[in-house]
């Protein structure tokens, strides 16, 4: 598969997602859509990613974008998750690693001193007509959102 330069298109996927639906980069074109990749649903330092992403929802939307989540997890333990902490975006599960291979998300990483394959955090913005504009990587949670925030308002 081809690295995802920013400035070129990205190829359309279709993917399960919570809400019993497949959601395809297709789907959000007249809009600008935030991919955020995340490592697992329920732990701590992706609920506060999410929550960040929920609080400030009204502010993306405001700048005509949209924000979906994904991980490995499965659309049932995504349901759960997206229950529990109120969102009110959709979580796609790739636990085919379709989307992580094309973001290229996942990586080696050190847990409790055993290497593990993992999606490194990631986020990235897709503009209205489907082209990559902006990746962030090795993503912080506490400042993440701000950032990203920072980067459309000053568009």
């Amino acid at each position: 598969m081809s690295e995802l330069i920013i400035g070129q298109p990205i190829p359309d996927f279709l993917i399960p997602a919570t809400g019993n639906k497949q959601i395809g980069l297709a789907d959000y074109r007249g809009k600008k859509l935030i991919l955020y990749f995340y490592p697992k649903d329920n732990t701590p330092g992706c609920t506060q990613e999410g929550l960040a992403f929920r609080d400030n929802l009204a502010l993306f939307e405001s700048l005509n974008t949209v924000v979906l989540g994904v991980s490995r997890d499965s659309v049932k333990s995504h349901e759960t998750f997206k229950a529990k902490q109120a969102f009110p975006f959709d979580l796609l599960s790739d636990q085919d690693e379709m989307l992580c291979q094309l973001f290229d998300v996942i990586k080696m990483k050190n847990m409790y001193g055993k290497q593990v394959r993992g999606i490194e955090r990631s986020t990235f913005l897709v503009d209205e007509q489907g082209v990559l504009l902006k990746e962030w990587r090795k993503v912080q949670v506490k400042t993440h959102v701000a950032e990203v925030l920072a980067f459309l308002q000053a568009d």
